[in-house]
C-alpha cells in the first residue's frame, strides 16, 4: 500500500538526485530532460492534482538551476528542455484531474451498489431458533458487488425457510428478477403451509413479473433455479423442494460428506403453478450437521487448466467448523484455486443445526433423545396441515 507522503517524498528526492548529478557530471553528459519523471511517478503513486503540478514546478525549477548553473540559461536548448517538462508535467496534471473525477465517480457509484446489496440481499441472522447460518457472495466482477444469485430466510413459528437462488441472465435485467423474487418470498414464506405449495405461488409470482416485464426476443428464456427448504425445530430432518437448482451438501460431525439425491422440478419461469408438479424431499439433518447451500458460481469455477472446483471434497476439510469459519475457509480456498477469478457470481449459505429441543423446553438448553436414523430421502404429500 502506496503512503500518501510517498506521492510527494519519491518525487522530490528525484529531482534532487537528478539535478545534483547532473551538476557534477561533465558538460557531455545531459541528466536534466529525465526530470519529467517525477510528476509521473507522483501521478503513478497516487497524488492529488495539485500535488502533482507543485512537483512538475519544482521540476522546471531544478531545469532552470541546471541551465543556469553551466551559464546557458538562455539558450535554445535549455529553453526547449524548460518548456517540455512544464509541458509534460500540465499533461500529468490534467490526467490527474481526470482520474480523480472518475475515482470519485466509481466510489459513488460503488456506494449506491452496496446500498442497494444491502436492500437487494439482507443480511442472513446469525441465528434462527436451533439453527446457525452465515452467508457469502462473491461478484464474478471485479467492480461489481450485485448480481443475480439470490438468498433469503424467514422464521415460521416452529421452523425456518431458507431459499437460495440463481436467475438467468446478467445485469440490470438479472437483478430486478431476483429483488421481485426475494420480496415475494420473504411475503409468501409465512402463507403457505408447505413447500410445493410456496413453489407454485413463488411460481405464479414470477409468471406476472415475466408478464409485465420480459421483452418478447426474451419470452421463454427467462428463469430462476431454486433450493427452498424448511427446518423444523424439533425434527432432525431437513425438508426441500428443487426447482432446478443443485444439492446441497450435507457435512456430518464426523467430517462425512452426502450429496443427497433430489427430484428437482424445472426451475421457476416454466409455468409450473400447480404445488402437485413440486416433490418435497425430507433428509435427515441432526444435531452439529450442516447445510452447504451454493449457486453454480462455485461448481463452475475452474482453475488455470480449466479443472472444475471440486466443491464437496474440498468442503469435507473443514466440516467440523462452525458457519462463518466454514466459508471463511472455503473463500479464500476458492480464491487460490481460481487466481482470484470466477467466472460467474457466487452465493453460498452454510448452515448448522445445533441441537434439538424436547417438547415444552426453551431452545438452548434441551436436546431431543436419540432416534432412529432417518432414510436418505422420503416424499411427503404436498399439502400437509397449515401451519399455526
Amino acid at each position: 500500500m502506496v503512503h500518501p507522503w510517498q506521492s510527494l517524498v519519491i518525487p522530490v528526492a528525484i529531482i534532487v538526485v537528478i539535478t545534483v548529478v547532473d551538476v557534477v557530471t561533465p558538460v557531455d553528459i545531459v541528466l536534466s530532460p529525465l526530470l519529467v519523471i517525477a510528476p509521473a511517478i507522483a501521478a503513478w503513486f497516487g497524488a492529488r492534482p495539485w500535488t502533482t503540478g507543485g512537483i512538475g514546478a519544482l521540476a522546471v525549477v531544478a531545469q532552470v538551476s541546471i541551465a543556469w548553473r553551466f551559464g546557458v540559461l538562455f539558450s535554445r536548448n535549455s529553453l526547449v528542455q524548460s518548456l517540455s517538462i512544464a509541458a509534460l508535467s500540465a499533461l500529468v496534471v490534467l490526467f490527474c484531474v481526470v482520474h480523480d473525477r472518475r475515482s470519485r465517480e466509481l466510489a459513488q457509484v460503488r456506494s449506491v451498489a452496496e446500498a442497494a446489496q444491502q436492500v437487494l440481499l439482507w443480511p442472513l441472522p446469525s441465528r434462527l431458533g436451533p439453527l446457525q447460518l452465515a452467508c457469502l457472495y462473491l461478484a464474478a466482477e471485479d467492480q461489481a458487488v450485485i448480481g443475480g444469485d439470490l438468498y433469503a430466510a424467514a422464521r415460521t413459528d416452529s421452523a425456518a425457510r431458507v431459499m437460495i437462488g440463481d436467475v438467468r441472465g446478467k445485469g440490470l435485467p438479472a437483478i430486478g428478477e431476483a429483488a421481485f423474487l426475494l420480496g415475494a418470498f420473504r411475503e409468501a414464506a409465512h402463507q403457505h403451509a408447505s413447500l410445493p405449495q410456496l413453489a407454485a405461488a413463488l411460481e405464479r409470482s414470477i409468471a406476472r413479473y415475466l408478464t409485465d416485464f420480459d421483452s418478447d426476443y426474451e419470452a421463454g428464456e427467462r428463469f430462476v433455479t431454486a433450493l427452498l427448504l424448511e427446518i423444523p425445530d424439533d425434527e432432525p430432518v431437513v425438508k426441500i423442494t428443487s426447482c432446478g437448482h443443485p444439492a446441497p451438501i450435507l457435512l456430518g460431525p464426523d467430517n462425512s460428506v452426502t450429496v443427497p439425491s433430489l427430484s428437482p422440478a424445472p426451475p421457476l419461469g416454466v409455468g409450473l403453478t400447480d404445488p402437485d408438479d413440486h416433490t418435497l424431499d425430507v433428509l435427515p439433518f441432526g444435531p452439529d450437521d450442516t447445510l452447504l447451500l451454493y449457486t453454480d458460481g462455485v461448481i463452475e469455477a475452474r482453475d488455470q487448466h480449466g479443472v472444475f472446483y471440486p466443491f464437496a471434497e474440498r468442503a469435507a476439510q473443514w466440516a467440523d467448523q462452525n458457519p462463518d469459519a466454514l466459508l471463511h475457509h472455503i473463500q479464500r480456498d476458492l480464491s487460490t484455486y481460481t487466481g482470484g477469478r470466477l467466472g460467474d457470481d457466487a452465493a453460498l449459505i452454510a448452515i448448522c443445526r445445533t441441537l434439538i429441543p424436547r417438547p415444552g423446553h426453551d431452545l438452548g438448553y434441551a436436546v431431543q433423545p436419540h432416534r432412529a436414523p432417518l432414510p436418505l430421502r422420503t416424499t411427503e404429500p404436498s399439502h400437509p396441515p397449515a401451519v399455526s
